[in-house]
């Protein structure tokens, strides 16, 4: 990837991560910890891997996006709201009464939401449901969805991962947010899911791992899925939960809280820093 379009893509990731951290600050809740690790995957999907249109969400054409992980609706408000489907203002509204950004993606009230999601485990089921149909109705559009690692304890997602692999589904990727913490603690304390890489392969499935916050890597694994045939691929992004933000930064505790002014001030900043630092390069 040419150096100026991995600067552009760092920098719309930064400015995600500051509309994830407005959002949760001003709705006093929120999920910041996994927002933020899955900011730079995205980006890079609503920027430069799907095909969408703000003008028309709502093109039969159009790549569906799921995601799955439903809990962190801010890092995908954020990136449909920097792609034009929403004034980014309203991000402000998050978790607010009336507002249409609640705590959950609602399809029904969102511009650019495909899926209502929330119950850990039902988006990836739909999302294998929207792949099928494309094959059935003959349509070329693509499937993306985004899973928590946490969410991989949830026995529906190995359900989906077989019936996707039974199914041929070459137009599905999957993207594992390997961050290694839930709300509770280590995932591998929890309720060990891991391997992930293992589990899936040999549930039939092509498994890319890499670094989530690398453009060049994400880049490289979305371009190896489209040449993936009769099976579908997840791509196993190994991620720092709290990414961008001091404090945040593989701290659980960060998992479902937000941030009150003082350390709302110092998340800023630090994003801040990470935009100064990046207008800085050539």
């Amino acid at each position: 990837m040419e150096h100026s379009k991995q600067k552009q893509l760092k920098q719309i990731a930064n400015n995600l991560r500051i509309s994830i951290i407005e959002g949760v600050y001003n709705a006093k809740c929120g999920h910041p910890g996994g927002s933020l690790s899955i900011a730079d995957i995205m980006t890079y999907l609503y920027f430069e891997e799907m095909n969408i249109n703000p003008e028309n969400p709502g093109d039969e054409k159009r790549d569906r996006f799921v995601l799955s992980k439903g809990h962190t609706s801010p890092a995908l408000y954020a990136a449909l709201a920097e792609r034009g489907f929403f004034p980014k203002e309203d991000i402000k509204t998050l978790r607010k009464t009336a507002s249409y950004l609640q705590g959950h993606p609602d399809m029904k009230g969102v511009p650019g939401v495909d899926m209502s999601t929330g119950s850990l485990g039902l988006g990836f089921s739909a999302a294998c449901g929207m792949a099928l149909s494309a094959k059935v109705s003959g349509d070329s559009y693509r499937v993306y969805t985004v899973l928590g690692d946490g969410e991989s304890e949830e026995g529906q997602v190995w359900e989906a991962a077989m019936f996707a692999a039974h199914y041929k589904l070459d137009n599905l990727v999957a993207i594992l947010d390997l961050n290694g913490l839930q709300i509770d603690g280590a995932i591998t304390e929890v309720m060990n899911p891991t391997p992930h890489d293992e589990k899936f392969r040999a549930f039939g499935w092509n498994v890319i791992t890499i670094d989530a916050h690398d453009f060049n890597e994400i880049e490289a694994a979305f371009a190896e899925a489209k040449t993936v045939k009769d099976k579908p691929t997840v791509i196993i992004a190994k991620s720092v939960k709290g990414k961008g933000v001091s404090y945040m930064e593989n701290a659980c505790e960060w998992h479902g809280q937000a941030p009150k002014e003082d350390l709302y001030r110092v998340a800023i900043a630090d994003l801040l820093k990470i935009e100064e630092e990046l207008a800085k390069e050539d």
